[in-house]
Order: structure tokens, then sequence, then C-alpha cells
């Protein structure tokens, strides 16, 4: 496995990281056993990146990847946690709490079922727009300094929030949506990111499954039954850009998964993909990516048939959109 290096300031990951959410039922039910399998494949593969939230399963996703790492070396991995997400029993992750107060309170938790004496990379997974970033980046360097955290990650925000928070401790990283159907920090996020060393860790390389080549419909408790890319119209014609891509992939004599993690890894070397393989099955599939070199061609070929901003529908219900710093 290659690797990358997470900005100037952050640590040194493999190439393709490992996004655990889909394993505690965002997607509908996952199967534990086969999970836990899923991170050893992954850590036993070289993925040295894991990717959670605090609030993925309302802690069931922490909890889980405590037992995948138990026994593990403590330095040869490298965990990334989002906090700040607040819902309830049976309820999303609609507000957030980036309080100095709530920062440590959520660190202590995700420390206890994570079963771990520090995070990596500790991040608020969106902007709390009643808590100054200033303040929220305070408190994780006194985290840092302290040593329960190693490194400073943002999340879904843009470029005026990144130049704030960067200015109070550097930022090793900013974790956003971005693959061939999402676009958008092309424009001014990924340049700023660039001018100030930042790295970029990429989730939604698939587009939730839906670039995976596999996607056939949403089935019980699956929450991309609700979004806009995957309903009725925008969801055929998303399928169509899906089989124009497949063509290029045969071609390449790769699936379009590949293809499309690939793609991602292309746009720089400050650019890492996390995949959100939920079986062994799916991340041996993604893994081969990392080895895929896209030509000029190849990514000329790629872009004519899957533009800039052809995907219909956005990313996240309307509810969620107003919490992004970032559009489509």
């Amino acid at each position: 496995m290659q690797t990358r290096t997470l900005g100037r300031t952050g640590p040194v990951v493999s190439a393709i990281g490992l996004g655990a959410m889909s394993m505690s039922g965002a997607y509908g039910p996952a199967d534990r056993t086969e999970s836990v399998a899923t991170v050893h494949a992954a850590l036993d593969t070289g993925v040295t990146l894991i990717d959670t939230g605090d609030f993925y399963g309302m802690g069931h996703n922490e909890m889980l990847l405590g037992e995948a790492l138990r026994g593990r070396r403590r330095d040869d991995y490298v965990v990334s946690v989002k906090f700040g997400g607040m819902g309830g029993p049976g309820l999303p992750p609609l507000t957030q709490d980036c309080r100095p107060a709530a920062v440590k309170n959520f660190l202590a938790y995700s420390l206890t079922r994570l079963g771990v004496d520090h995070v990596d990379i500790y991040r608020p997974a969106r902007l709390d727009p009643a808590v100054p970033i200033e303040d929220t980046v305070g408190a994780i360097k006194e985290m840092i300094e302290a040593g329960h955290v190693r490194h400073l990650g943002l999340s879904e925000v843009g470029t005026a929030t990144i130049r704030r928070a960067h200015a109070v401790h550097p930022v090793s990283d900013l974790q956003i949506e971005y693959s061939l159907l999402s676009r958008a920090v092309e424009a001014e996020v990924l340049p700023t990111l660039r001018e100030l060393g930042i790295g970029l860790t990429a989730y939604g390389v698939l587009t939730r499954g839906l670039l995976s080549g596999h996607f056939t419909g949403a089935g019980p408790g699956d929450s991309r039954a609700h979004g806009p890319r995957f309903s009725g119209a925008n969801l055929q014609h998303n399928l169509g850009l899906v089989d124009a891509l497949r063509r290029v992939a045969d071609a390449r004599g790769c699936t379009v998964a590949q293809l499309a993690i690939a793609w991602v890894a292309a746009q720089g070397p400050d650019v890492v993909p996390l995949v959100g393989a939920r079986t062994r099955e799916r991340l041996a599939e993604a893994l081969p990516a990392a080895g895929l070199v896209l030509t000029a061609d190849d990514l000329a070929t790629i872009e004519a048939v899957v533009p800039a901003g052809s995907a219909r529908g956005d990313r996240y219900p309307s509810a969620f959109m107003s919490a992004l710093g970032v559009g489509n």
C-alpha cells in the first residue's frame, strides 16, 4: 500500500483510507462479525487510516472499532474521529454542539469507546453556528497539548472557516465529499487547502454506492432512500452516468468503482480517498484502485463522459444542506 502525507503537519497514512460509517446501519443492517473482519482485512493489507464519527450509530461505530482494533499495535493505524453531531433516539444528527466543554466531553467518551489513549485526528463534523470556530479549535489545541489528540482536522467547511481555524492551530486535513459527481471543492476550497498546506480526505468517493457499479436500489433502513440523487428521475439519470463510466472502466480493465476511486486519488498527492466498505468483498474490490495510474488521456475520457456538474440532485436532503460549507 502506498502512503500519502496529510498536509504539511499531518500524519503519513495509506493512500486509501477506510470509512466505517456504513458498519453502523447508515445504509441498512450490517453484520458485526463481517464488519470486524473487514477492519482486520484492511489493516492486514496496509490500510492505516480509519475514519469514524462518535455519532455513527450513536457510539456503536466507535465500540465496533474498539473491538476490531483490540490487540493491534497503536502505531499501526491512524484513527480520525468526527464529533459534535446531536440527534436523539431514532433521530439523525441535525444540529451541532462544538462548545469547548462539549469538545472535551465528547473526546473522553470517544477515547473510552475506542479503547485508546489518544485520537490521531479530531475534527468537528460540521460548523456550529453558535460557537466561533476559534473557540472549538482552541479546545482541540488544548487536547493536543495534553496528549489526548495528535492532529486537528476539519470537516465540511468553507474557505473562511478554514483560514480562521488554521490561524489558531495548524490544520492537518479537511474531510469533505469529493467524487466525480461532487466537485464543488475544486473552485475555491482545494486551492485554499493547497495554499495553506492542508490535506484533503475525500469521503463519498463512490457517492454512497452510486458509483460502485452495484447499486440497484435502497432497501429498508437505508438512508439513501431519502437522498435527492437516489430519487426518481434523478436516480435514472445518475445511473446513466455510471453506465457511461463503466464503458471506460471496461476499456481500462478495471471496475467502475476502482476507476472512480482512482480518479479522486489522481487529483493530487494531497488527496486521500476514503472507501466506505463494510464487507471484505467490497474492500478487496476497492483497494486495487491505489495502484491504478490514470493517464492524461484516461482523465480526459472520464471528464468527457462524466463532466463536472453532470449529476442531478443535491448530495444531501434539504434539511442537511444548510449545514454544509460547500454545496454540491
